[in-house]
């Protein structure tokens, strides 16, 4: 299952201050429900997992990162994601594509997701993947603006755990929204 994900966003912060965040993997990965760097490779390379639970469905990914393009003079950055399931059963890949513009002292961010899903997940469709993702790249976006206005926990205490009630809400609309389309 392919699918592609667009997501805009304002922060009220210089470019650069928020294009330094952006570009350090290890600095950003605490606003990533579910997500964690297990080791740095090289200044490009880096290995993770991302763990993500909402109600029977439980989905473990352990894989690779590349940072393709890290262009700072022009704010564009691309980057490729590998993972595999940690059962064996599937894989997800992905190719972001961010760019920065400055915008009346805010920035403006915007990124563009082609994801791949193969296996039990896929199963799920590419609606159901798209509002799960959305609320995801939600709950990333309130992380990074906390982070970056100083409102983030202390190391120790940060909380990058899925927000399951709302996924939970977002997966049960997503299901009776498919089961009632056309039916009025």
């Amino acid at each position: 299952m392919n699918t592609k994900i667009n997501k805009q966003f304002d922060i009220e912060q210089p470019i650069a201050t928020v294009w330094a965040s952006l570009a350090n993997p290890e600095e950003i990965v605490t606003c990533v429900p579910g997500a964690a760097i297990t080791e740095k490779v090289d200044d490009r390379n880096y290995k993770g997992e991302v763990v993500t639970k909402f109600g029977p469905i439980k989905a473990a990914y352990a894989g690779d990162i590349e940072i393709v393009e890290l262009d700072e003079s022009n704010y564009k950055m691309t980057l490729k994601g590998r993972g595999l399931d940690s059962k064996g059963k599937g894989s997800a890949d992905m190719i972001m594509n961010g760019v920065l513009t400055e915008q009346d002292g805010k920035t403006h961010v915007d990124f563009t997701m082609d994801i791949t899903i193969i296996g039990m997940l896929a199963q799920f469709g590419s609606r159901l993947i798209n509002d799960v993702s959305d609320q995801l790249l939600n709950q990333f976006v309130d992380n990074f603006r906390n982070k970056l206005a100083g409102n983030e926990p202390t190391e120790g205490e940060a909380d990058n755990s899925l927000n399951a009630g709302k996924l939970a809400g977002t997966v049960v609309k997503s299901m009776l929204g498919g089961m009632f389309k056309g039916g009025k």
